[in-house]
């Protein structure tokens, strides 16, 4: 026995010697590539220096081992580039080609078995705007607000629809099952008709739940024709009492909305959740002085918002709809529709005007100041009358959501067969909520809880929510699989949704045989595509955080609490995307454009033409503008400013990720940021060379500080400057700004927004630069194409997807890599389909 346990144990030490030597082996270098790289590259990345961390003899080659290839795609990119060595003479052409080659071949070799056994990448959960939207339209809920119940996605590579981060722990999920319990409790009703219509009207006093508001008596009062109608405390009580109002009076607002502040009629608070028609008689005027008003000459924007009636110090989740109206001057009526909460009123939002705060006067506690009326008067708005009539009842009862859930058993949901009946729902609700055909076995495991529930004597409807909220919140309808082939058409069908859409795929998507090309065109001619446009440039530009930062009221105080200039901006970027993908645009259209989209707000921002009206149009630009492009418009600006100052830094750092694709790396840690003189000292670029003393430094932010001195130009929130502004140094400025609030800031040292690029390329402004960077149209390409890639499948291009990459490219270049043509060049490929080969042309 002992002779064969030691023959055993000398068995097992020569295989796992052999095995070792095999590992060894794999892990190799391959010959000729080690040959290739020896000579260039050993004498820097060697057990006994190697630079940067690097050690080329030490570094495995198992690029099965997906950290290890990683490593090895940045050596590959790095030579590519030129990056390495740092000396061009050190690796001659050819050789850097040979490396390049043997390098790529051996990783895209090693993805390519991967991608073929496992798939591009793993399957996705939905995020939470993705879930709530496909509740909304599974359960026929369009106004379906469960979002903030869900917790809040990860990102990775500037997307919350990456599959790596997208996981699901016990707390998610039992936050998505709050979340849909929620949901179907409000698609089904238990009443015999629908609520009742309630109709609401209010005249003269009734149009304002006070007097006075606060802020100052010009920013709210009474007015009888056209002059202020001086309103006591007791006429107000007493009309009220009566209910006799005087119709002659009108109700002046020439106030934004901002805090503190509350606007809403008397007597106003709705029963019943739902849509409601909103109906009021309006004019556009001009407050004179002593309370007076005259008829505008332009209109003013406003909108409706929903909030509970309260006082302004009460927290409050007020939101705006019915969309942006345009009061024109003379009395007009108005229509719109609203969406309000139980027990919630609308409240009048004005755009674009003064917004008094308190404590305005120095050494006066709760002091207001309305700014002095510009020349020719303040713009206002004067009410004579408002109509509300809702909820609106919908077409049918029970309501389409309740028939989704319970199809036409009604209300009294006793049916004479319980589980027979909650079979056949079941099964129907399955068919209409999923994305592909769902095996019986795995119906048969909802079923059996719903029966559970029925055996426990549960209600018929609480049974039958208990399964359907089972399911919602299963891996059948929470994650999106990864398409395998272009049979797979149920799996393409949902990748094209959620691309395109942000929902789940409807009746004519997943028609035989699917048509990509005209399916694409139609989502992006659609209105779902609207919920494209803003989750991609809420992320990839970062428009969700457009409200981070608030301009510096020291320095910029004309943008103090100026919600409509945020607004236009965010509207003109996301009007200027869609225009790119629905006009086909070429891809230099990131950094340069001969129109802009505009409004009222945006011409007078951007020193545009004087326009009227809330509504973006596209505007063609003079020749020779500095504007045009995602590159110069206030959005991108304003997202990589911080409300005080403007860092080349951080925007050329932005600007060369987001819109150029050539991320920088990360800083090293322990080097402080650049931080702002605002006393205007000390001159921009005085400090950048302070920070990029060190040669290392240096050689990291040229690549991208040029970029950011170029758009210098332009202030915090995009406006075209051409010196600088402090609070102690230059001419001083000064004023009273939208609040009522004394400024006083100084004008500082005139911008120098020249440049040279890493390739010696020099420039004197933002113009010449932009010719530069459209001077390389297939790199803009490549990146956007590279951002729709992640969005769109949930997993980045990987090195084995860049042949697939290029050849899109080269299918769209003849017409300008166009950038409709890039979407359709990416939904057609292999790397959207799952399907081996060559790409399709777009």
């Amino acid at each position: 026995m002992d002779r064969l346990l030691r023959y055993n144990a000398t068995v097992r030490k020569l295989l796992v010697t052999v095995f070792c030597a095999l590992v060894a082996q794999a892990q190799q270098l391959p010959p000729k590539l080690k040959l290739l790289l020896d000579p260039s590259c050993s004498g820097c990345h060697s057990k006994s220096v190697a630079k940067g961390g690097l050690d080329l003899g030490a570094l495995s080659f198992d690029l099965k081992d997906r950290a290890i290839r990683e490593r090895w795609i940045r050596i590959h990119d790095r030579v590519e580039k030129g990056e390495m060595p740092p000396l061009a003479k050190m690796l001659p052409p050819q050789r850097r080609a040979e490396i390049v080659k043997e390098l790529g071949s051996s990783i895209r070799s090693i993805e390519a078995g991967e991608i073929a056994s496992q798939g591009r990448g793993p399957m996705r959960r939905l995020n939470r705007d993705e879930y709530e939207q496909t509740l909304r339209d599974v359960l026929q809920l369009p106004h379906l607000d469960i979002r903030e119940m869900l917790p809040e996605d990860r990102e990775e590579l500037h997307f919350n629809k990456t599959a790596a981060t997208l996981d699901m722990s016990r707390v998610q999920l039992t936050a998505y099952l709050d979340a849909t319990e929620a949901a179907l409790r409000q698609a089904m009703v238990s009443s015999t008709e629908p609520p009742p219509i309630t109709k609401y009207r209010a005249v003269g006093t009734k149009l304002f739940w006070t007097v006075e508001m606060t802020g100052t008596r010009q920013s709210m009062f009474f007015a009888k024709d056209s002059k202020q109608a001086k309103i006591t405390n007791e006429m107000f009580r007493a009309a009220n009492k009566s209910k006799e109002y005087d119709p002659n009076l009108e109700l002046v607002m020439c106030r934004s909305a901002a805090w503190p502040y509350s606007a809403y009629p008397q007597f106003l608070a709705v029963a019943n959740a739902g849509e409601y028609r909103v109906r009021f008689s309006a004019r556009a005027v001009l407050q004179q002085p002593e309370l007076t008003v005259k008829d505008a000459v332009r209109p003013v924007p406003m909108t409706l918002r929903s909030r509970k009636p309260s006082t302004q110090d009460t927290a409050e989740d007020v939101r705006e709809t019915g969309g942006i109206l345009d009061i024109q001057p003379g009395v007009r009526t108005y229509e719109t529709t609203v969406v309000l909460g139980e027990g919630q009123t609308i409240e009048f939002g004005l755009l674009g005007l003064p917004a008094p705060q308190p404590d305005a006067l120095k050494g006066i506690s709760g002091s207001y100041r309305f700014p002095p009326l510009p020349e020719g008067g303040a713009p206002g708005v004067a009410f004579q009358w408002l109509e509300v009539e809702g909820p609106i009842a919908p077409a049918v009862w029970p309501p389409p959501s309740h028939r989704v859930l319970f199809d036409e058993l009604g209300l009294k949901l006793l049916p004479a067969q319980p589980k027979q009946e909650a079979s056949r729902l079941l099964r129907r609700f399955v068919k209409r909520a999923s994305r592909k055909p769902v095996p019986d076995e795995a119906v048969a495991k909802f079923e059996q809880l719903i029966f559970a529930r029925l055996d426990k004597m549960d209600s018929f409807a609480d049974a039958m929510l208990a399964g359907y909220k089972a399911f919602l919140c299963s891996g059948n309808f929470l994650y999106l699989a990864e398409p395998r082939g272009a049979d797979d058409r149920f799996a393409i069908a949902s990748r094209l949704s959620y691309f395109l859409t942000n929902s789940r795929p409807d009746a004519a998507l997943l028609e035989k045989p699917m048509q990509l090309r005209r399916q694409t065109d139609r989502l992006i001619d659609g209105a779902g595509f609207e919920r494209f446009v803003k989750a991609f440039t809420d992320y990839w530009l970062s428009l969700r955080l457009i409200r981070r930062d608030d301009p510096d009221i020291r320095l910029y105080p004309e943008y103090r609490l100026d919600e409509y200039l945020v607004d236009s901006m965010d509207r003109e970027t996301r009007a200027f995307f869609t225009a790119m993908v629905r006009e086909n645009l070429p891809a230099t259209s990131l950094v340069a454009a001969d129109f802009v989209f505009a409004n009222d707000r945006l011409a007078k921002h951007y020193g545009l033409a004087q326009m009227d009206g809330s509504a973006l149009r596209k505007v063609k630009l003079e020749q020779g503008s500095p504007l045009g492009g995602l590159l110069t418009q206030g959005a991108v600006l304003k997202v990589t400013s911080n409300g005080t100052s403007t860092s080349p830094v951080i925007r050329g750092a932005w600007i060369m990720d987001r819109l150029i694709g050539q991320p920088p790396p990360p800083p090293p840690p322990g080097v402080p940021a650049v931080e702002p003189d605002i006393r205007g000292a000390k001159s921009l670029r005085d400090q950048l060379e302070l920070h990029t003393k060190s040669e290392s430094c240096a050689a990291c932010h040229a690549k991208f500080d040029p970029v950011g001195l170029a758009l210098e130009n332009f202030d915090v929130m995009g406006a075209w400057r051409t010196r600088y502004r402090g609070t102690v140094e230059g001419q001083h400025v000064t004023g009273i700004d939208p609040t009522g609030f004394d400024f006083d800031y100084a004008i500082a040292g005139m911008v120098d927004p020249s440049g040279r690029l890493l390739d010696g390329s020099k420039f004197k402004d933002v113009r010449e630069l932009k010719a530069l960077l459209v001077a390389n149209p297939r790199q803009l390409a490549r990146n956007l194409l590279q951002q729709f890639t992640l969005y769109a499948t949930g997993t980045p291009v990987r090195f084995g997807d860049r042949t697939e990459i290029e050849a899109i490219l080269d299918a769209t270049a003849a017409k300008g890599y166009r950038v409709r043509d890039l979407l359709h060049g990416l939904v057609q490929s292999r790397i959207f389909t799952g399907q081996a080969g060559s790409p399709q042309k777009p």
